[in-house]
């Protein structure tokens, strides 16, 4: 089996079985739990996952630690979900883990995020991970990522409407499920607030783990350092994972060095292209797309979507802030031609073609709705070095 016959392989599995953690545990027993090797940061909820797990790696990087990291999507290898102090797993490691899960018999065959959860707990376990930083999928108790046995603190960025047919159809429903993670005495901070914080401090509480709570004038959420990644919204997430490092006992030297040092390539990233400023974000939700629409005065959309999305919603706010819009198409499934005109079946036409536009009233160009569309025009804007490699830095 060859590394691309093996990521055909593992993405034929996207939907097999339905939501839970009974495929991953058994898959995890089968490997002899590696889960229980290393202890772990569980990071979830509806946006800022990935910076927060950003954060946190850079800060495990610069205290010398032994550390995973573990988020999805990824840009443009499925290698990028999966990191440690040794850089991106290596791809003879998939393969391996590939073709031994499609030689053994499951009861319940097990689908990608199950696979792919178990492959990352298992890598760790092998090149003696100490400390992971685990983001999860779309759920909370009932994502593959609960499968983590020994959990050292939960962070629950927000909560908002994203999933919400998969999670139960509210924002209350999508809630206890995010709080369905919650462990008993294990301490957790968030930034919810809401229905979503009433719900995670009545289950925080019947648990009994300590909640923290978002607060700028609390020393414990102070930033030593400005933030890397780009965007006021990131502020929300820097505290979040600066409290966190430091209930870990992290020093604030690391904390400060893994706050100026986090990179998560393809959200609200800066390029220049033919003079004109690019920005790519994979903003898919209304609460990520209203954050992402306060960033900017004016610009030029470039849009692709899923389907599945909240579309109407996310382009409710975008699209009062666009001085023109050009709809295209990113990745297997994504809309066409019903998103709008003018469509543009490929991401790199449209992006010229916006360019080009821009250049006459000085504005940017906005590329967002999918991190598949991000992950096309990244791809050709961005020479060297592919995410996540170098130590999981770009």
């Amino acid at each position: 089996m060859t590394y691309p016959e093996a990521l055909e392989w593992l993405y034929g599995r996207r939907r097999q079985g339905e939501r839970g953690t009974g495929r991953v545990r058994a898959l995890l027993a089968r490997l002899g739990h590696p889960e229980e090797a290393f202890r772990a940061v569980h990071v979830l909820g509806t946006n800022g996952k990935g910076s927060v797990v950003a954060y946190l790696e850079a800060a495990f990087r610069a205290q010398g630690l032994p550390y995973g990291a573990y988020t999805s999507p990824h840009l443009l290898d499925f290698r990028e979900r999966i990191r440690t102090h040794l850089g991106q797993i290596p791809e003879e490691r998939v393969v391996a883990f590939a073709k031994w899960a499609r030689e053994e018999a499951f009861p319940e065959p097990p689908g990608f995020f199950d696979l792919a959860t178990a492959l990352a707990f298992q890598h760790f376990k092998e090149v003696g991970v100490a400390l992971a930083a685990v983001g999860a999928g779309g759920g909370g108790e009932k994502d593959a990522t609960q499968a983590l046995s020994r959990v050292a603190l939960t962070v629950i960025t927000q909560v908002g409407e994203d999933h919400l047919e998969a999670l139960g159809g509210s924002l209350e429903a999508v809630a206890r499920e995010k709080a369905g993670a919650i462990r008993e005495g294990v301490p957790v901070v968030t930034g919810a607030e809401g229905v979503g914080l009433r719900v995670i401090r009545e289950v925080a509480r019947s648990r009994g783990a300590p909640l923290y709570l978002l607060d700028p004038d609390d020393p414990l959420f102070a930033l030593p350092a400005p933030p890397a990644l780009r965007g006021t919204f990131q502020e929300q997430n820097a505290r979040l994972a600066s409290a966190a490092l430091r209930l870990l006992g992290f020093p604030e030297e690391a904390i400060a060095l893994g706050l100026r040092t986090a990179r998560n390539p393809g959200r609200l990233e800066r390029f220049r292209l033919q003079g004109v400023e690019v920005y790519l974000d994979g903003a898919h939700n209304p609460p990520a797309a209203s954050a992402l629409a306060r960033e900017f005065s004016a610009y030029h959309l470039l849009f692709a979507a899923f389907p599945r999305k909240d579309v109407k919603g996310v382009l409710a706010h975008l699209l009062p802030k666009a001085r023109s819009v050009r709809y295209t198409r990113a990745g297997e499934g994504a809309l066409g031609r019903e998103l709008g005109e003018p469509f543009f079946p490929e991401p790199w036409e449209a992006l010229l073609h916006a360019v080009e536009r821009a250049r006459e009233d000085g504005l940017p160009v906005l590329a967002t709705g999918s991190l598949y569309l991000v992950g096309a025009l990244w791809d050709r804007l961005t020479p060297g070095p592919r995410p996540g490699s170098s130590l999981g830095d770009r």
